[in-house]
């Protein structure tokens, strides 16, 4: 799956006057307001955002992995609440359906999806069970042609805006095997929300709690209609994910390093730009040098998800993708870090952007699987000899 060469290039270009012209001015207004405009969501849905990573045959445009991940890259150059609108659509909460629904499902949802009309939310985090998945406590007691959920999410991307979720909750015995993967609307009887939650960066990214009561949800809404699956399906849909967000943190990272070499260009102290400092040159180089090997990185891990065949695991990606993953998210907190220093005193001021910056991909190194879990992940295949 994969979009001819010339029709990429034409939506990459698009992608790229869409960034300079309407989002990187509408930057502040984000971050004030705490909310993505409603006219930017309608030029995303009519730009084909919401279907990035969606088959043509369901409406959507048909990126490879690379070609996502070149996208993406483009969206890490500007403020993270944008992507965010859309990032559930493409990556987790479509992706499940996609890779192990029935025909049925992907005919009903897909569309709707990457159209935008239905905006989708992953909800697999709880309060007891985030890095530890397989722990989660979320209940579906079958009823007859139902299930009755119960339960509580938390920290779910995209919950006030979904008007649907991917919701992972036990319907077996303890542990992965027990677990099943739900589409649930959202509006549902039973099913609420919690306050929207205040986080340290990323203004403008919605989050908050869902909350199950006796919530009923028909039997024929498990993905791939077979009960146990919740949990591979789940873990299924992470390699994505986690090549996606690289490519964001690798975006970020250039955006930052622009920043602070324009500002090394304008500065001056002692008589001259504090760019033609070698201190401050070699806080730049640093930067450039890791975020070289972090976009070859992305860039050969794609590669290689993409020679794979389609919906099946492989182990030597899979480890490759958290190295990936790993890498790309420490490294672009190291540039933001460097972006501040680079700035001085005026990075730690909000009319500068690098400050926002430096609050913003502090996340990128928690969700789709924390640092500590890549590690685990990467020190495990190897152990095994995958």
């Amino acid at each position: 799956m994969a979009l001819d060469n010339e029709s990429f290039d034409l939506l990459l270009a698009t992608v790229q006057r869409f960034i300079r012209d309407r989002l990187v001015p509408a930057e502040n207004a984000v971050e004030e307001l705490d909310d993505v405009p409603a006219d930017i969501v309608a030029d995303m849905k009519e730009m084909g955002l919401f279907g990035l990573s969606i088959p043509e045959q369901y409406g959507g445009i048909g990126l490879s992995m690379s070609q996502e991940c070149r996208v993406a890259y483009e969206f890490g150059q500007t403020a993270l609440a944008f992507r965010s609108v859309f990032g559930t659509n493409v990556g987790i909460g479509s992706q499940g359906i996609l890779i192990d629904g029935t025909e049925a499902q992907k005919a009903d949802y897909l569309p709707r999806v990457a159209s935008g009309e239905l905006m989708m939310s992953f909800a697999l985090t709880e309060p007891d069970a985030g890095s530890d998945a397989a722990a989660i406590k979320t209940r579906g007691e079958r009823d007859g042609d139902f299930y009755v959920l119960n339960g509580g999410k938390r920290f779910i991307t995209n919950a006030p805006r979904a008007g649907a979720f991917t919701l992972m909750a036990r319907t077996d015995g303890p542990g992965a095997g027990g677990i099943s993967s739900f589409i649930v609307p959202a509006d549902l009887p039973g099913l609420s929300l919690g306050k929207p939650d205040k986080k340290m960066g990323q203004r403008g990214t919605k989050t908050c709690d869902v909350i199950l009561e006796n919530v009923r949800v028909p039997a024929a809404n498990i993905i791939g209609g077979v009960p146990g699956k919740g949990f591979k399906t789940a873990m299924k849909v992470l390699d994505r994910g986690r090549l996606h967000i690289s490519a964001v943190a690798c975006g970020m990272a250039q955006r930052i390093l622009n920043e602070a070499v324009g500002y090394a260009r304008e500065r001056k102290q002692f008589g001259q730009a504090i760019g033609e400092f070698q201190l401050v040159q070699a806080m730049l180089a640093d930067s450039q040098a890791e975020l070289y090997a972090g976009w070859a990185m992305v860039q050969d891990c794609a590669a290689r998800y993409d020679a794979k065949p389609a919906g099946k695991s492989d182990p030597d990606v899979s480890m490759r993708a958290a190295c990936t993953k790993m890498f790309c998210t420490e490294m672009v907190g190291r540039v933001a870090d460097r972006g501040v220093q680079v700035h001085g005193g005026a990075g730690y001021i909000n009319e500068y952007k690098v400050e926002r910056f430096y609050r913003d991909v502090r996340l990128l190194r928690l969700y789709e699987g924390t640092t500590q879990i890549q590690q685990l992940i990467i020190g495990r295949a190897l152990m095994r000899g995958d």
